[in-house]
């Protein structure tokens, strides 16, 4: 098997703000300008999931994680019934009746394109970084899932095309807690208990390189590796976050430790690099702060971004918008908060749903995002007939549209309002 190098070389012009911002351009149209989110605005909820997320088997289901495609064709889903599935957004021509999309929370919008089952609970998942739809071999994601290997999915057929298998001393397979491709897409990095695994993505099977993430001095991560993310500007470093609470900077070729960075409260969740790679972005379990930190230093923390997450042990995503100006965050209070990443201060936030927002994903080149909700409801005694009350505003999917600088341009006669971002049909409504 093999997949196509990539589809075309992204080009990343570095900025000296802390924001990171990029002045970037789309891959296959030089004309194609980025849109400046205008997040004083209230987004309009799109598209809603909820009902597909609910089964006879297990009724208290919940998303726990959402992600955008590279070429912003479709999102993907991770949730507790062990299954992913896939959502192609109707304007690009999907089997879904766009006519038919519902605005009622307790309605789904249109059905999944492809519904894939793991079988036990998924650690990770992440998209090939030069999937595009016009290159079918491309069209793939990696998930790993516990006591199995790492799974190669083909987002055309939703069937496994490859594995990648790791043993342990007793020669039985050990799920990886962890996964990311590097940014050539040659190569697929899973973390696991102090080590890392590297595979050709040319080479499925059983054959991989092994590294201690603790140097001879002892230096380095202890613990599971949790999250893994490379730098965007391709210069081979590689930030990890362990649940023993600390992050450390490897370099991609040779795993040289570089710097370990201590601060966080939680055991690390989520790793992310800002647009033009000198600031590193880290949140953990239990920690109510996401952390900034400089690279190029690696001392001292530049500023802490806060959301509600102190009393849950959920991983919680984040993401950066594309002009790497703006970073989203959901939490338990069921508000996504957007930060400005120059100055680290608040900017504005809206209700996303009425639960833990554990998934938050900006659209590629599209001013959109969508958003994952839910977390974990224990069943009540057997001898207390009582329902768990969940609404369509509880363990849901969302596709939000944002509105940009030029809507509000062109719409300052009407106030800045009745945005028809992206499609045009009539029945988008206000955020609950």
């Amino acid at each position: 098997m093999s997949l196509t190098e990539a589809v075309g070389e992204e080009e990343n012009h570095p900025s000296d703000s802390p924001s990171g911002v990029a002045e970037m351009t789309q891959p296959t149209q030089e004309e194609y300008s980025w849109p400046v989110i205008r997040f004083d605005v209230p987004p309009h909820r799109t598209y809603h999931f909820y009902h597909q997320y609910r089964t006879a088997t297990n009724p208290n289901n919940f998303l726990k994680g959402v992600k955008w495609s590279p070429d912003g064709l479709c999102f993907l889903t991770s949730s507790e019934d062990n299954t992913l599935r896939t959502f192609t957004l109707p304007d690009y021509g999907s089997d879904g009746d766009v006519s038919n999309c519902y605005t009622a929370s307790d309605e789904d919008s249109y059905a999944a394109n492809l519904v894939m089952n793991e079988g036990e609970s998924v650690y990770d998942f992440c998209w090939y970084p030069y999937m595009s739809a016009s290159d079918p071999v491309s069209c793939v994601f990696a998930s790993t899932a516990r006591d199995h290997p790492i799974h190669l999915w083909d987002v055309t057929s939703g069937k496994l095309r490859c594995t990648y298998r790791a043993y342990d001393s007793m020669d039985e397979i050990t799920a990886a807690f962890s996964i990311a491709f590097n940014p050539t897409g040659t190569k697929i990095f899973a973390g696991y208990n102090k080590a890392v695994r590297v595979f050709d993505l040319h080479r499925p099977g059983r054959d991989f390189k092994q590294h201690s993430t603790l140097q001879g001095n002892k230096e380095g991560l202890t613990g599971i590796i949790s999250a893994l993310a490379f730098c965007p500007t391709q210069s081979g470093l590689l930030a990890m976050g362990s649940y023993s609470q600390t992050t450390a900077i490897y370099r991609e070729d040779n795993m040289e430790l570089l710097y370990v960075l201590h601060g966080q409260e939680g055991g690390i969740t989520h790793v992310q690099f800002s647009k033009d790679g000198n600031y590193l972005y880290t949140g953990g379990r239990k920690d109510p702060y996401i952390l900034c930190w400089d690279i190029r230093k690696a001392v001292d923390v530049v500023y802490k971004l806060y959301r509600s997450s102190e009393y849950t042990n959920q991983r919680i995503l984040f993401d950066i918008e594309p002009l790497g100006r703006y970073l989203g965050t959901g939490g338990q209070d069921g508000f996504v908060h957007i930060y400005d990443l120059q100055t680290g201060h608040w900017v504005s936030s809206f209700q996303a749903a009425s639960d833990t927002i554990n998934g938050f994903s900006f659209h590629p080149y599209l001013p959109m995002a969508a958003s994952s909700s839910g977390h974990r409801r224990y069943v009540v005694p057997d001898d207390v007939h009582e329902d768990v009350p969940l609404t369509g505003n509880e363990n849901c999917a969302s596709v939000w549209s944002f509105a940009t600088a030029s809507m509000v341009e062109n719409d300052a006669d009407t106030n800045g309002h009745d945005f028809n971002i992206l499609s045009e049909h009539e029945n988008m409504h206000q955020d609950p």
